[in-house]
């Protein structure tokens, strides 16, 4: 089973998540790719449109992990534009998990898993799991090894 972790980080935070989860894939055995969604004028202020300068493609990998931020109580535009060009995704196993400031899942944690399952399932692949990560709260850590757990056991 081939794993492509798509992972957009704008801060560092969920890049050392999908990172942490990378190493424990590769520690079960698995064959493990991390890649990262990269795009020009992804600040909130930007005067200038938000453009892609790199997306990865999907189709090498049986499973995919999605990872983003969360920005605004949403999924990040970043990962928003990315899902939204990414091609068909039918037999594959998609997971995914987001980070993000606030304390509480349903401070835009929820709903940003949600958007990535709706993109996910319009292009034929049902969400397997997911997790949102909340960076401020005092059980982040914990968060953090329940996402590495559950997801390395795929």
């Amino acid at each position: 089973m081939t794993i492509g972790i798509i992972v957009y980080s704008q801060t560092g935070n969920t890049l050392s998540v999908a990172e942490k989860l990378e190493q424990s894939l590769k520690e079960n055995g698995y064959a493990v790719t991390l890649e990262r969604i990269l795009a020009e004028n992804d600040t909130p202020r930007a005067s200038a449109p938000m453009s892609l300068t790199f997306s990865p493609d999907t189709t090498p990998y049986d499973t995919i992990i999605f990872a983003s931020p969360v920005q605004a109580f949403s999924l990040c535009p970043v990962m928003r534009q990315y899902l939204a060009q990414v091609s068909d995704l039918s037999g594959k196993k998609v997971c995914c998990f987001v980070t993000q400031h606030l304390k509480k899942p349903w401070m835009g944690g929820n709903h940003a898993v949600k958007q990535i399952k709706s993109a996910c399932e319009s292009k034929g692949a049902p969400l397997s799991a997911s997790g949102v990560v909340n960076w401020s709260g005092p059980t982040r850590d914990n968060q953090i090894a329940d996402i590495v757990n559950r997801l390395s056991h795929l």
